[in-house]
């Protein structure tokens, strides 16, 4: 399935990070789009209308906080799915991006690609690749 249709935009800071994410989202074959900064990130996601935001939390000019609840509060952009991705990985922090509309939240470690994609095909934006992933639970009958 080509999923060139479907549009991320990743609102990321560093550019080495947005460079890989974007080397991981364009071999799942989907269009990305990328924003240095909230400010800039809450703009595009307002003239682009991507399918899902990457978001980071901890970022100059304006913070993942506070573009999640611009995006939200925006009827132009309340409905498109926020997963904010950070280095941050405490309960607090993780709490309150989801109480601001984040769909999912994201520890940036060495699986952190992994879990972003099963997102993706969480939301219907990657199809489901098969076996890879699922879990298989023995009912103990021996069958």
């Amino acid at each position: 399935m080509n999923n060139i249709h479907k549009t991320i935009l990743v609102v990321e800071d560093s550019p080495a990070q947005a460079l890989s994410l974007q080397h991981i989202l364009k071999e799942e074959g989907l269009q990305v789009l990328w924003a240095p900064d909230g400010q800039v990130g809450v703009a595009m996601a307002r003239q682009h209308l991507p399918d899902v935001i990457l978001l980071d939390v901890e970022m100059p000019k304006m913070g993942g906080f506070e573009a999640c609840r611009r995006l939200q509060a925006d009827e132009k952009t309340a409905d498109i799915p926020i997963v904010m991705l950070t280095i941050r990985d405490d309960a607090t922090t993780a709490s309150h991006g989801i109480d601001l509309g984040a769909i999912d939240f994201i520890p940036k470690d060495a699986f952190s690609h992994l879990v972003l994609l099963e997102t993706l095909r969480q939301l219907g934006i990657l199809p489901h690749t098969g076996s890879l992933g699922q879990c298989v639970v023995e009912d103990g009958s021996g069958a």
